[in-house]
């Protein structure tokens, strides 16, 4: 049953729009869970891989965690393929997306452009230039976004490998899911709240 019984937003009041704001809170509280559950759905496909796509995606988080990594960024280790299933032609956007109200501007451009450093392992496979991560050269951001797919994301396809299940991140990701530290609506010296449409 619906709440409010505006038909066009131009026709809503401000006591319509208080309603949608309390109701909007209320679901943005299941963020967390919602999150998971969409990581659960990757165990279903391998992508033709040696261990699913969930299990990559823990592999990564496991190695960043283990190698002292701070939480925001093991999360980001954790989504960075969440969008393989919803946007499989550029799942690095989605997995950015996703994250960028809540992370550090660092760490939601290692999330968006892994997909390109990544192909540095495999791009040349495919008729690709390998070196396509190039054009990125000079950003200050460039090492650490061919180290995050050196280290953690191209070498966390492997079935032996001592992995952390997804329980073991929960916590982390209701903390870094909590709020969010930036509106995307909003320019930042406004010092208004934005809400989404």
């Amino acid at each position: 049953m619906a709440d409010t019984t505006f038909t066009r937003m131009q026709d809503a009041s401000r006591e319509d729009y208080q309603l949608i704001g309390k109701k909007s809170i209320e679901f943005f509280v299941g963020l967390p869970d919602r999150i998971l559950r969409h990581l659960e759905i990757l165990e279903g496909d391998t992508g033709g891989y040696a261990v699913s796509r969930l299990t990559h995606s823990l592999q990564t988080a496991t190695r960043a965690e283990r190698d002292g990594r701070d939480e925001e960024y093991v999360v980001c280790a954790l989504l960075h393929d969440i969008g393989d299933t919803l946007a499989s032609a550029n799942h690095a956007d989605l997995a950015a997306t996703i994250l960028e109200p809540f992370v550090s501007e660092e760490n939601h451009w290692i999330v968006k452009h892994h997909a390109i450093f990544q192909g540095y392992y495999f791009f040349q496979h495919l008729g690709l230039d390998r070196n396509m991560r190039d054009r990125y050269r000079d950003h200050p951001l460039f090492r650490e976004c061919a180290a995050f797919c050196q280290k953690y994301d191209q070498n966390s396809f492997d079935p032996a490998y001592d992995t952390e299940p997804l329980e073991h991140f929960e916590p982390m990701v209701r903390r870094v899911f909590a709020a969010p530290k930036k509106s995307i609506y909003v320019p930042e010296d406004t010092g208004q709240v934005g809400a989404s449409a």
